[in-house]
This record gives C-alpha cells, sequence and structure tokens, in this order.
C-alpha cells in the first residue's frame, strides 16, 4: 500500500507581482527625474540658437530677478550675497575650485539689466588683477538652448 502526500510542492514561478514591482519603478524615476532641477535658483534664462553646454561645473555666480546675487548656491537654502561682498565670495568658491577650466558661469535671470551683469564684471576684473594672465578667471554666460 503507497501512502501518497497531499502537499506536493508547487515549482512553478509567478512573475506577475515582479512585473508590477517593475513598473511602479519606472514610474517613480520617471517622476523624480522631471522633479530634478540643474538650477538652484529659479531663472528664466535667456534663450540661444547654440545647444553647446559646458561638462563641468565650476565657480557659478546666479542672478535672479531681484536682482540678488548668488555664489555657487547649494540647493533651497542658498543665502543672496551682497554686491560689496561678492569679491570675497568669489575668492572663497575659487580656492575651493578643483576644475582648473578657469571658468564663472554666470546664470542671470533675462529680466536682469547689462548694469548688474556690468558689475559683476568689474568684480571679476578684480578677481583677476593680481593672477598671471594664464591663470585669469573667464566669465561664461549660462544660456536656455533651443
Amino acid at each position: 500500500m503507497a501512502i501518497k502526500m497531499q502537499n506536493k510542492i508547487d515549482t512553478t514561478f509567478s512573475a506577475t507581482s515582479m512585473s508590477d514591482l517593475v513598473f511602479l519603478l519606472l514610474i517613480f524615476f520617471m517622476l523624480t527625474s522631471t522633479m530634478v532641477s540643474p538650477n538652484a535658483i529659479n531663472l528664466v534664462l535667456p534663450k540661444s540658437e547654440s545647444d553647446k553646454q559646458l561638462v563641468s561645473k565650476n565657480v557659478e555666480v546666479y542672478i535672479n530677478e531681484d536682482l540678488q546675487y548668488f555664489v555657487n548656491p547649494d540647493g533651497s537654502n542658498a543665502m543672496p550675497v551682497a554686491y560689496e561682498e561678492l569679491l570675497p565670495a568669489l575668492q572663497d568658491a575659487v580656492s575651493h575650485d578643483d576644475s582648473g577650466m578657469q571658468s564663472i558661469i554666470l546664470r542671470a535671470d533675462k529680466s536682469v539689466p547689462v548694469e548688474n551683469v556690468v558689475a559683476l564684471m568689474d568684480v571679476l576684473n578684480q578677481l583677476n588683477e593680481p593672477l598671471p594672465e594664464e591663470e585669469r578667471y573667464k566669465m561664461v554666460l549660462a544660456t536656455e538652448g533651443k
């Protein structure tokens, strides 16, 4: 007399829950990737025909629509820098710059008057004054592509 087991081991694999998990992860990453903003400060950059992008992030200066200056802002807790404090802030940022590109990226809102950009250029000239010609910093204006 043969005794048979009533509980048989089921060797099939159900991939239904795995596909649900993959779709949930896909939706999560699609939603979070749209929330990531390259600018720490909300700016409307001027348009440009060129799509050329700088590879490295050097020293960045932001000027928002309220004419506030920000040097290398760190996320949402960025504090504005007074115009009188721009030179020391840039000197500090340049001392921590390891990129070797010798450039300062200016991200100015398109409503910012030219006078404020020229004022920043004056500060950059003060920064470059003691440096030799080959080590001087150049300003790059950031724009929005097509």
